[in-house]
């Protein structure tokens, strides 16, 4: 069986958690901690970074952006009577650029922005030793993300409004990279999800999904979630 090397509050890695689970792929999941960029780890990505994917032949796809393509070229096969495949990315050309599109915002712009100041400072400073990113956490960065968050749950209510997911009439992968992002964070109970009724509704819909279920069993040891972090009906 293939393995995903991981860590829980990993956005990256929860999206292709979410993606194993929405095209049926049975992998075992193994918990990493990057930060403490262990020999065996870095012998697999010399970057030390998650997740990654180990064929049952011990080919290696390292980073979220390569693997993501890689299940979805390798994974998604034609359905009975030879329909069409079962895709993540969109079926037009358009569609699937208006899928990396919003996954480029969320993984590059909505991390800079909010998650991974958040993650860095509640989680890495937290559980990692001095000299490997632990120490004291900077609440200016956390309230700076905090702040940052609220016009980005803006903009997902205003795609989830007037779509019937994110990037068109299909879930793709751009539900599972913002969905990977604000899972960690709502972990943290760190989502106002006051702020936009239409976020609040698309994330309960995809929070809903059968390839949902791992993420909400994650627990940070001496880190338990808020009791709505599991909760359906927020």
């Amino acid at each position: 069986m293939p393995q995903l090397l991981h860590y829980s509050l990993d956005p990256f890695s929860r999206r292709i958690r979410l993606m194993l689970g929405e095209l049926g792929i049975e992998a075992d999941i193994l918990e990493e901690k990057p930060w403490e960029r262990r020999e065996e780890l870095l012998l697999l990505n010399p970057a030390g970074a998650l997740p990654i994917f180990v064929e049952d032949d011990q080919t290696l796809i390292v980073g979220v952006e390569s693997l993501a393509d890689y299940l979805e070229e390798t994974r998604c096969v034609l359905g009975a009577g030879g329909s069409m495949p079962r895709t993540l990315l969109g079926r037009t050309p358009l569609e699937r650029a208006e899928t990396r599109r919003l996954v480029a915002w969320f993984d590059v712009k909505f991390y800079r922005e909010v998650s991974r100041l958040i993650l860095m400072e509640k989680i890495e400073r937290r559980l990692a030793p001095p000299g490997k990113g632990g120490g004291a956490t900077n609440m200016n960065a956390v309230r700076a993300a905090l702040n940052n968050i609220r016009p980005h749950l803006d903009y997902i209510g205003t795609l989830a409004e007037h779509r019937n997911w994110l990037a068109g009439d299909e879930l793709t992968q751009a539900d599972l990279a913002a969905a990977a992002h604000l899972s960690c964070l709502d972990y943290l109970g760190d989502v106002p999800w006051g702020v936009n009724a239409y976020a609040k509704a698309w994330y309960q819909r995809i929070k809903s999904r059968p390839s949902f279920r791992p993420l909400l069993a994650d627990h940070i040891r001496g880190m338990p979630p808020p009791r709505i972090y599991a909760d359906l009906d927020f």
